[in-house]
């Protein structure tokens, strides 16, 4: 099978490129992606040149680990059909080319056992589920480690407010971009210099990827406060013992979602508690790519870049 793909070849030099793609074996499947995401995390690094080495790290690469598509071929005893919508993870079947992740491609073959079946009135906002799992891992999405203050209102923060509320909390959200301030339901957007400096939080999520920013949250955790680190951060971070020793404060990393948080979101999706409208702002077809690319990590007017793989 063929597959049309978008190729990182090196840093900051992105192309559409016909790739073979692996045949299918028992135990996988085959998925003609509609729609994928691109991410304003992991993905910019990866094209900037930026992302630390991680096991399969090379060029050229495929990237995307956001991707929505119909399901066109299974083997024997496959517990999915031809037609099913499922949220494809990326994809490593690209033979020489590495797939990390893998997921931006017309079409690619998986493990059945990585993908997770959506409705088929989803449409784009399924490519969200890996974001919302993301944030929904930064709290294991308990209701006593839901945040009082979220640092960033892209979509990561948003989701992380919007599953707070579904919890029964209202937090405060700090925004530096004043296009990014609208949108908020059930909590409250400020900027960082608006904000009561004499409030402490015993919960603090930073979802900026600023390491900058470290010490100043650390100065606004309340005593035995916990700050949790779940943006991804390309510098050294550090910070002043003295004033965490003085909280004795916790530090907390929030790493990739696991696959019990996918399961996690789609249910509170299904029952209608979590809320993927309006966090798509712009699309794009893969012919664009150059183009949106540079949009998704350029404008900050930007939330999230889909490409619709159905108009290639």
């Amino acid at each position: 099978m063929k597959a049309t793909a978008i190729l990182i070849q090196q840093p900051k030099q992105i192309e559409l490129a016909q790739l073979s793609i692996d045949d299918l074996v028992e135990g996988q499947i085959a998925v003609e992606i509609e729609y994928s995401g691109i991410s304003t995390g992991t993905e910019k690094l990866l094209w900037s040149g930026k992302m630390p080495h991680f096991p399969g790290m090379g060029y050229p690469l495929v990237p995307g680990y956001e991707s929505v598509g119909k399901v066109i071929e299974v083997t024997k005893n496959s517990q999915y059909q031809v037609g099913d919508t499922v949220f494809v993870p990326g994809a490593k079947c690209f033979g020489d080319v590495r797939g990390l992740f893998g997921g931006a491609s017309s079409h690619v073959v998986v493990p059945q056992e990585r993908v997770i079946q959506l409705d088929e009135q989803i449409g784009a906002e399924g490519v969200l589920l890996a974001l919302a799992a993301t944030a929904y891992h930064a709290t294991q999405g308990l209701p006593e480690n839901q945040p009082d203050l979220i640092v960033g209102h892209g979509v990561v923060g948003r989701l992380l407010a919007r599953i707070a509320v579904a919890k029964g909390k209202s937090p405060v959200v700090l925004e530096t971009n004043s296009a990014r301030m609208a949108g908020a339901e059930g909590y409250q957007v400020v900027h960082p210099r608006e904000q009561d400096a004499s409030k402490k939080y015993p919960i603090i999520i930073d979802a900026s990827g600023d390491a900058g920013l470290v010490n100043t949250l650390i100065s606004q955790l309340s005593m035995n406060g916990e700050l949790v680190l779940a943006g991804f951060y390309d510098q050294a971070i550090s910070f002043l013992f003295a004033p965490a020793f003085m909280k004795e404060m916790r530090m907390r990393i929030a790493a990739q979602w696991q696959p019990q948080d996918l399961i996690a979101v789609k249910e509170l999706i299904d029952s209608k508690q979590l809320s993927l409208a309006g966090l798509i702002t712009n699309t794009s077809t893969p012919k664009e790519a150059q183009y949106a690319y540079q949009t998704a990590f350029g404008d900050s007017n930007c939330l999230k870049m889909i490409l619709d793989w159905r108009q290639k």
